[in-house]
This record gives C-alpha cells, sequence and structure tokens, in this order.
C-alpha cells in the first residue's frame, strides 16, 4: 500500500487505474490521484479514488489552497 498523509491506496489498484479523461496513467500526491496530462487531481475520499471528472479539480488550484 502507498500512503500519503492519511490517504492509502493499494499499489495494484494505483497500476491499473487511468484517468478516465484521457486513459494516461496517474500518479498519488498528498491531494490525491493527480493526472499530468490533463492537469487534473482526482480526490481520494474514505480511502477510494473517486475517479469522475466532475469531481475533479485543476492542478493549479491546488496552489491556490495552500
Amino acid at each position: 500500500m502507498k500512503k500519503k498523509g492519511n490517504i492509502m491506496v493499494n499499489k495494484e489498484l494505483l497500476d491499473i487505474l487511468a484517468c478516465p479523461q484521457c486513459k494516461g496513467g496517474i500518479k498519488m500526491v498528498a491531494e490525491g490521484l493527480v493526472c499530468e496530462a490533463c492537469r487534473l487531481v482526482y480526490p481520494i475520499e474514505d480511502n477510494i479514488p473517486v475517479m469522475l471528472v466532475e469531481e475533479a479539480r485543476p492542478v493549479e488550484s491546488m496552489a491556490e489552497e495552500e
């Protein structure tokens, strides 16, 4: 399992997940799962990735919140 902060996602799950918008790869960051191609961050709620484009936030908004 990979852990960032309080978020834990199984490595096997990370290996098969893809960005629902571009079908590209994603990686784990403290805020959730990020697609660098689309510049979207998908949230993780209760250790479950929410892989819905409607729920994703632009990477730029993550920097503004810090």
